[in-house]
């Protein structure tokens, strides 16, 4: 489906109407089992996914599906509790949709987090990592069809989706905490099934340090539209091939409920910096 800039405009006005005059500033999109700061998001505003005109249902195990407005270490956010999945059988248009409406409500920074199999061998699941790049090399671009310039232009520069100002942010943060940050770059890959062991040793030669079903296609979005983004995988899991023994779904909720309380910390020290 290709949208027109007028149903964009219709699902922001939409929104704004029930915000009573809250201009969200930064948007987060929270991913598998991460979706905890939104319950903390101070005077809230909860609008259900399919409330929203346009936006689709998040079927993932762990999403609650809807969008949290309010107040969060001192910033108006605007929490995505739950993210679109290409596997769900959305577009790529439909899954970065809600990242053009966010643009149109205000927002001007995009912190995004997922929850991905670890690829190095010398790190070990429950890291945390900085997204430094990403790479999405066999699928279709969220830009793909009618450019809107509204948003941006024709043929965006890729150089630094991962603005540099808040990686060091970032990093800045995580020494004070004395939690342990990873840098790496962010793989791409569709699922729903998990990688192969002959496909997670590709990703290894190809540069990827973290894969996962995820974040990219709204990394692309934001950028085009004008956003800063800053991302940070939580490595769930070993990647396939590297543990002699299965992967489970249960396995990456059960990292992130572990992780809870460093990645929390760790994403609200950067918003109070911000």
């Amino acid at each position: 489906m290709a949208y027109t800039f007028e149903r964009y405009q219709r699902s922001a006005d939409h929104i704004r109407e029930r915000l009573g005059g809250i201009v969200p500033r930064v948007a987060m999109v929270l991913g598998s089992g991460l979706g905890f700061l939104g319950d903390v998001v101070e005077d809230p505003i909860a609008i259900p996914y399919g409330e929203i005109p346009d936006l689709k249902a998040s079927t993932a195990p762990g999403h609650k599906g809807r969008l949290v407005f309010g107040r969060l270490a001192g910033k108006d956010v605007a929490v995505m509790q739950g993210r679109m999945h290409h596997y769900e059988g959305y577009g790529y248009d439909d899954v970065s949709y809600a990242v053009r409406v966010l643009r149109l409500l205000g927002c001007e920074t995009l912190i995004v987090t997922n929850a991905a199999g670890c690829v190095r061998t010398d790190w070990q699941a429950g890291d945390l990592m900085l997204i430094t790049d990403q790479i999405k090399l066999f699928s279709e671009s969220p830009l793909r069809g009618e450019n809107l310039p509204e948003f941006g232009v024709r043929f965006p520069d890729a150089s630094h989706l991962y603005a540099l100002r808040l990686q060091k942010i970032a990093r800045e943060t995580a020494a004070d905490m004395f939690i342990s940050l990873r840098e790496g770059v962010y793989f791409y890959c569709y699922g729903p099934q998990y990688e192969t062991p002959a496909e997670v040793r590709a990703v290894r030669i190809l540069g990827g340090d973290a894969v996962g079903m995820s974040t990219a296609p709204e990394v692309i979005t934001a950028n085009h539209c004008g956003m800063e983004v800053l991302g940070f995988t939580l490595l769930s899991n070993m990647a396939a091939g590297i543990l002699d023994q299965p992967l489970s779904e249960q396995e990456v909720l059960d990292a992130a409920e572990a992780a809870k309380d460093k990645f929390s910390r760790l994403v609200l020290g950067c918003l109070r910096k911000l």
